[in-house]
Formats: C-alpha cells, sequence, structure tokens
C-alpha cells in the first residue's frame, strides 16, 4: 500500500505524518511521510482496512494539521491511496470538517490509555479548537470531542 498525503489547500505535500493501517480496531502497521509526503506499507493486498492519517504528538506538526481516516479500504499495490489534509486554522468545507472530525473519533475509538495518551489529546484539543465550523450539528460534534480530550485522565 502506497500513496501520497497532501495538503488540501495548497496540494503541497506534507512530510511526517503518521500513516497507520489497522484491522478491527488493532494496529497492523504505521510509518511517516517523507518529505515529499510519500508512504510505502507492506499490507497484504485484498485486505479490507482501516488507514489513519494522523500527527505524531512528539513532531513539530502536532499541532499543524487535522487528522483523515479512510474505513473499509481495500489493500493493494497497484493504485496509490493518496489523501489530503486540511491544515489547522483554516475554515473548512462541510465535507472537510467531516472528514477531519471523522480521523478524531477513530482517534477517540483507539482511546485505551489516557495517561499514554495525554501528549496526543492535547494536541487534539487543540487543534479541534481551531476548526471553524458552520454548521450547528458539526459544531455540536467538535464540543463533544473537545470535552473527550480534555476530560483528566
Amino acid at each position: 500500500m502506497h500513496g501520497q498525503v497532501r495538503a488540501i489547500t495548497t496540494k503541497q505535500p506534507i512530510p511526517m505524518i503518521k500513516v497507520s493501517v489497522y484491522r478491527d480496531l488493532v494496529l497492523v502497521e504505521h510509518t511517516f511521510t517523507d518529505t515529499e509526503g510519500r508512504y510505502d506499507l507492506a499490507i497484504r493486498a485484498g485486505d479490507m482496512v482501516t488507514v489513519r492519517f494522523d500527527t505524531h504528538e512528539t513532531l513539530n506538526n502536532a499541532h499543524a494539521w487535522h487528522p483523515s481516516v479512510v474505513a473499509n479500504a481495500m489493500a493493494g499495490d497497484t493504485v496509490p491511496f493518496d489523501r489530503c489534509l486540511l491544515p489547522t486554522g483554516h475554515a473548512a468545507a462541510e465535507d472537510s470538517a467531516v472528514d477531519a472530525l471523522s480521523g478524531y473519533l477513530f482517534a477517540a475509538a483507539l482511546w485505551t490509555d489516557a495517561e499514554q495518551n495525554a501528549a496526543y489529546a492535547h494536541a487534539a484539543a487543540s487543534r479541534l479548537s481551531s476548526l471553524k465550523l458552520t454548521s450547528r450539528a458539526l459544531q455540536e460534534i467538535q464540543q463533544r470531542l473537545v470535552d473527550h480530550f480534555q476530560a483528566p485522565s
């Protein structure tokens, strides 16, 4: 499985994005994008997986990008699996906002050890707070996610 991660606003490649592949909420493999935003993972072709694109809390870009997640993806090696991420602090079209919120929802589903995930929670709450939404329904989801990530451990 391979592809490239770019900014949704400029189409420029994004380095150091963590690309993680899950099967049934269990991490199978992960890697980071290179300077050209490219990644390559050894996943068996034909496997049904969920792919998460996110920053890592220990890197300089921890607060720069909203996550994205694609569920029920068919792993393959012939067609690139590309993704565009929304930078933080930008107004989002509703489809981009739903994509980002889905990324945070998936991260919340993986939440098992609050202490271990404290750095991610801090970065997630900060990024979520900067997401500019116009839909009341999406604002409510956003606030619940912020509350979730700010909850004491």
